[in-house]
């Protein structure tokens, strides 16, 4: 065994149909494809993305945590020791663990390093051991690697990026011609003087008075990171990103949603006032859920306890009796498809291309429900018509188009395999509502001591 059960919420009440009561007092029901349901235990918050009826995301919040939970966190750090072998320094931030500063994330004034043209400069000409930089952290701590950091911080709003001390002008390339043409004209008058802007997909028919608004609270923001950095040049923490909540919906909430339920008042709370300032015309969507009140709690009215089991199991089932087997693995992750009790009706090449079309898109799903990264092996099984092959591959880049990780997929090869990256952004769904079994130590067998 290798995971403990899952500790999500309360058990199951009564199946019965409640009553609603709901923080909001509209009287129709918002239109949209999701709903996030938020659920706060004393050890973290989970919150689970439903499109229809079907969960789609899940993401664990721990507790507030000074060394792992520190995605998005600026602080200042002091370089310990620089490798020139692998181009990459271990940073000290405050925090037990070091970070990691890779060549690439190393920003510097020209003016202050000598030597070979900027591009190939070498990571021990940029930076040395016992400087003092600020830095940001973009990836948490991941088993036994470090918190990755970077040099350019950036610090998101709802409707724009500042990247302080950049001449970076950017606009979002998920928005339409007409509006990137319309919002590059806003960004000069917009745009501060010393620091860069990055439009976000949000900014989509925003007012200039509203996208004005936005980046000035973000240049006061970093006027007072500033002053803070000016105080001492000892390793801290100088500036924490939003509870994960309301991260979460500082990056996602629009039109598509629905409704938000949260069964904490004091979250509740803080993701209304949020809303409120960023974003009035969605606030009525933040919605309480009252546990005391409510004939069941909120992950088993809508299924998610049930759903949540489903994807922390290793096989899956497809709807015409096929099935996925998903197993993990340190190096990578490997998906088998397999026929089961999808007998077909006309022909073998038949039968197993519609298995794999349907595997195509519950593999999409899974992928992005049990947020697996790294190097992804998906076996479909073999088909003898080459345009039966190619449409396989691209019913699975279809189906990850929806997935806003990015991700790299290949051409199924002669084997029948398909090879594809995800990009690892945090532990996985697995690893956050579990701990290693201390029997086995994670193998999943025990052994014979007698031996």
């Amino acid at each position: 065994m290798e995971a403990s059960a899952p500790d999500v919420g309360d058990g199951a009440g009564q199946r019965t149909r409640g009553r609603r009561r709901r923080g909001g007092e509209r009287k129709t029901r918002a239109q949209g494809r999701y709903l996030m349901c938020v659920h706060t235990t004393k050890e973290a918050t989970h919150i689970a993305t439903l499109e229809g009826r079907s969960m789609v995301e899940y993401t664990v919040a721990k507790a507030a945590d000074e060394t792992l939970q520190i995605d998005g966190n600026i602080y200042v750090g002091r370089i310990q020791n620089v490798l020139p072998g692998m181009e990459l320094a271990f940073v000290d931030i405050g925090i037990p663990k070091n970070a990691v500063l890779y060549r690439g994330d190393v920003t510097f004034d020209d003016d202050d390093v000598d030597g070979a043209p900027t591009n190939n400069k070498r990571i021990e000409e940029m930076i040395r051991a016992g400087q003092t930089i600020v830095c940001q952290v973009t990836k948490n701590a991941i088993g036994a690697k470090g918190a990755r950091l970077t040099q350019e911080v950036s610090l998101p709003g709802r409707f724009a990026v500042l990247v302080p001390n950049s001449s970076t002008v950017g606009i979002s390339k998920r928005l339409a011609d007409g509006e990137r043409r319309r919002l590059r004209k806003i960004i000069d008058e917009v745009k501060p003087q010393r620091h860069g802007v990055i439009i976000r997909t949000a900014a989509e028919g925003v007012s200039a008075e509203d996208l004005a608004r936005d980046v000035a609270s973000l240049a006061e923001k970093w006027d007072a990171i500033e002053a803070e950095v000016a105080k001492s040049n000892q390793p801290r923490l100088i500036y924490r990103d939003l509870d994960l909540a309301v991260r979460v919906l500082r990056e996602e909430l629009n039109d598509d949603y629905r409704g938000v339920l949260i069964d904490d008042r004091d979250l509740y709370e803080k993701v209304r006032e949020y809303v409120l300032a960023v974003n009035p015309e969605l606030a009525d969507r933040i919605e309480y859920y009252d546990r005391s009140t409510e004939d069941l709690p909120l992950f088993e009215r809508y299924f998610v306890h049930e759903q949540l089991h489903r994807a922390l199991d290793r096989k899956v089932f497809l709807p015409s009796g096929g099935s996925l087997i998903i197993e993990r693995t340190e190096a990578l992750t490997v998906v088998d498809v397999n026929t089961g009790k999808n007998v077909g009706k006309t022909n073998l090449e038949e039968t197993v291309f519609r298995n794999n079309l349907e595997a195509a898109e519950e593999v999409a799903r899974q992928l992005r429900l049990r947020d697996i990264g790294g190097i992804i092996v998906i076996d479909f099984i073999d088909m003898e018509s080459k345009a039966n092959r190619e449409a396989v591959a691209s019913a699975l880049r279809q189906a990850l188009s929806r997935d806003k990780t990015r991700t790299q997929v290949f051409d199924i090869s002669e084997l029948g395999l398909v090879e594809m990256t995800r990009k690892r952004v945090n532990e996985g769904l697995l690893e956050s509502v579990s701990s290693v079994c201390t029997v086995c130590d994670g193998r999943g067998f025990v052994l014979s001591t007698g031996l």
